[in-house]
């Protein structure tokens, strides 16, 4: 059939007035009686690129569906289009299968979808060449592989079709393949010189974001909470998580329901059917929910723990957004997943299997903690070369993590590291490294001599976590090389040597935010934790040192606001509870030097600015906090909040608490000096019917392009009727 055909079924048919791109040309192959591979994102059309073709051919097209909830999907949506089509399946009761058995021997249909369990029993493959086929489509064909991320035995045995019924063109379909898997494609489906059709694997419409796991829960009933009226998916590791994390969803209000394999087959059909008509908001699932599910409107996709490979998250996140419209996909990432996947991985008795499985880890991992933008590393995995400079749409490139440099500890670990292989002859994990430079005195360290190393505890200024992590920096920047090994080993790469030789100066990469999603209880005083324990240790030091209780130096009240605020100058300590002249002049450069180091390894983290205290009802105007009083002072003559941040060594939220507890005490100030029209609009809108307390949910539905201090400034004067609410 020609292309006028074509146009002219595809309108009548599926109401479509154009192709979408590659359509046409697939099926004009497929036609003509070649063979065809074709790779194409989720929601490019890909089921069109056989359904169609199946209706302008005489005979039979037998598609091969992984899934009896995509069989049973695309028939329905095919016989309400008025196309005959059927499907066999282990969900058909006796009566049903031989009724359509009869349809196929007297030529009734069009389309066939069987599993490749089925289609491949010997009554079944006999019975196929009575049928008149016409056409082989192989769905979701990267199964075939065992490269791919959800291999099928059973996929390798489908050539037996093509010798059974050799002049019929087969057409292998997948959203997901690298050039590996394409390549096992056509060699186990023994396909003649087949035409490959490669679409982009941009999804531009998605959003990727990947952010340090810190109670995952919490996160995703955060990120839940700024979306009430969406749908999304949550893909969970395990079955028992999948249920715990619908549960919480379901204490929060939402509708949502878990879907996993060890579920009754009731109720899993019954799960799924809720999230597919919108009964149920949110379906948390592992990998056994998803393949082939035609829902649309997903808004997202939440991964709460790390998946195993890039392929698989691949094709998970592109269930979101199949309408085009955008949609988000968040990533919660926690080294802590990757160390028990690599327990998992050592139970797997196949020592290929166990390689492929390692190596795929690997790649997921590097994507996660990679600093570019995520759509390199995303489409380069299937060979694809991301060039724009900033996709918009994803963490990297729309809030870039901060650099420092490093040079100082770089030098230390590729010093170490080519110690301790020239003191024995081989080389070692960045576990032992990490050890040596940590100054550890472990069985294998006291064995090879490693504490006699000139690189012996020269790093123990920081924790072992931290060295391991720069050395996965440093492999990333190709200064280190892996070994392939079951138990990996590190060596410096030539590159690395000459940094070495030349005291090269090298800008790392801060590691993933972890955002606190935590709700803290009335009065607590939320804070960075690490610098909180860290400034535990100070204080613990200066009180030792004087013989005198931890509280007697600082309160815990104290450290806390340390921890929020990150003073870097005496004048930032002086606005700190609890610091007096004296404290400032005894421990005051024991605490600064303490805040410095941290962050030169460490971000800092944002925190909602702190309630004021109450004012009495009888002081209306006048602000007496003599802190907040300087920096509204400075606002006032003209700097802006980060001026005044940086000259005072605060965090720029201190110091919009202290413009909000200006404005709240009755202080005025133009709006204009404190967000734009533009700005103002959108938190007007925001806020319109919002009356509880948190800012929090309003930030998130913002997206964060709007900051705490802003908001609170803007309630802050509705509240005072300096603007209109």
């Amino acid at each position: 059939m020609g292309q006028q055909s074509l146009s002219g079924r595809l309108k009548q048919t599926f109401g479509y007035d154009e192709f979408r791109p590659l359509q046409r040309e697939i099926m004009e192959v497929s036609l003509a009686g070649r063979d065809a591979v074709a790779i194409l994102p989720t929601g490019a059309g890909k089921s069109l690129c056989y359904q169609l073709p199946a209706l302008v051919r005489d005979g039979l097209t037998v598609v091969v569906s992984p899934l009896i909830a995509l069989m049973k999907d695309q028939v329905d949506q095919l016989e309400a289009s008025g196309v005959a089509a059927t499907f066999i399946n282990s969900s058909l009761d006796g009566e049903e299968a031989r009724r359509r058995l009869a349809g196929l021997d007297a030529g009734e249909y069009q389309l066939l979808y069987v599993a490749p369990e089925r289609l491949m029993l010997a009554d079944f493959l006999d019975r196929l060449q009575a049928w008149n086929i016409a056409a082989l489509a192989v769905d979701e064909a990267h199964c075939i592989s065992e490269w791919g991320h959800d291999f099928r035995p059973e996929y390798r045995r489908l050539k037996e079709v093509r010798q059974k019924i050799p002049k019929i063109p087969v057409l292998a379909l997948t959203a997901t393949a690298t050039a590996r898997v394409r390549e096992d494609i056509v060699k186990q489906l023994e396909l003649h010189d087949p035409e490959v059709f490669l679409a982009s694997f941009n999804r531009p419409n998605l959003k990727y974001q990947v952010v340090g796991k810190a109670g995952a829960t919490a996160q995703v009933c955060n990120f839940a909470s700024a979306r009430p009226t969406d749908s999304g998916i949550v893909y969970c590791q395990s079955r028992k998580s999948t249920e715990t994390m619908a549960a919480a969803l379901r204490t929060q209000g939402f509708s949502a329901v878990s879907y996993h394999a060890g579920l009754e087959q009731a109720e899993r059909v019954r799960n799924q059917d809720a999230f597919l008509r919108d009964d149920a908001k949110i379906v948390c699932a592992t990998v056994a929910f998803g393949m082939g599910i035609n829902k649309p409107n997903v808004r997202y996709v939440i991964h709460a723990d790390l998946p195993k490979n890039i392929e698989g998250y691949y094709q998970e996140t592109g269930r979101a957004g199949r309408d085009g419209l955008p949609a988000d996909c968040l990533l919660l990432f926690s080294r802590g997943d990757v160390t028990k996947y690599l327990k998992f991985l050592e139970e797997i008795a196949d020592p290929q299997a166990r390689d492929v499985a390692h190596k795929q880890l690997d790649q997921m991992t590097h994507f996660a903690e990679n600093d570019v933008c995520r759509r390199v590393g995303l489409l380069g995995y299937f060979g694809e070369i991301w060039t724009p400079e900033n996709c918009g749409a994803c963490d990297h490139c729309l809030h870039p993590r901060e650099k420092w440099e490093a040079t100082t500890d770089v030098q230390k670990l590729l010093s170490c590291v080519l110690r301790v292989r020239q003191s024995g002859g081989f080389s070692v994990g960045l576990n032992h490294i990490s050890e040596v430079l940590t100054g550890g005195m472990s069985e294998k360290i006291q064995r090879w001599k490693h504490n006699n190393l000139t690189t012996h505890g020269i790093g123990k200024d920081q924790a072992r976590p931290y060295w391991v992590d720069l050395g996965r920096q440093l492999l990333r920047l190709g200064l280190l090389v892996a070994s392939e090994d079951k138990f990996p080993t590190v060596a410096v790469s030539a590159r690395g040597v000459e940094c070495l030789k030349l005291r090269e100066t090298v800008m790392l990469t801060r590691a993933l935010s972890t955002p606190r999603q935590k709700a803290t209880r009335s009065g607590e005083i939320p804070c960075d934790s690490g610098l909180f324990e860290c400034l535990r240790v100070v204080r613990k030091n200066l009180a030792d040192a004087r013989n005198v209780p931890s509280y007697v130096v600082f309160s815990d009240v104290t450290l806390r606001h340390f921890s929020r605020d990150y003073p870097t100058s005496e004048a930032a300590l002086a606005a700190v509870p609890g610091m007096g002249e004296k404290k400032i002049q005894d421990y005051g450069q024991a605490i600064l030097a303490a805040i410095r180091s941290f962050l030169t390894k460490n971000s800092r983290m944002i925190f909602e600015p702190l309630m004021p205290l109450v004012v009495p009802a009888t002081r209306s105007t006048g602000v007496t906090n003599g802190t907040v009083a300087l920096s509204l002072e400075l606002f006032k003559n003209g700097q802006s909040v980060s001026e005044i941040a940086k000259s005072r060594g605060l965090a720029e939220t201190t110091v919009e608490g202290h413009l909000s507890q200006a404005i709240e005490n009755g202080e005025k100030l133009d709006p204009r000096a404190l967000f734009t029209e533009t700005e103002e609009q959108l938190m007007r809108d925001a806020l319109r019917g919002y009356d509880e307390p948190a800012l929090k949910p309003i930030f998130e539905q913002l997206g964060g392009q709007i900051s705490y201090g802003k908001l609170k400034f803007f309630r802050a004067m509705i509240a005072r009727n300096e603007i209109s609410n």
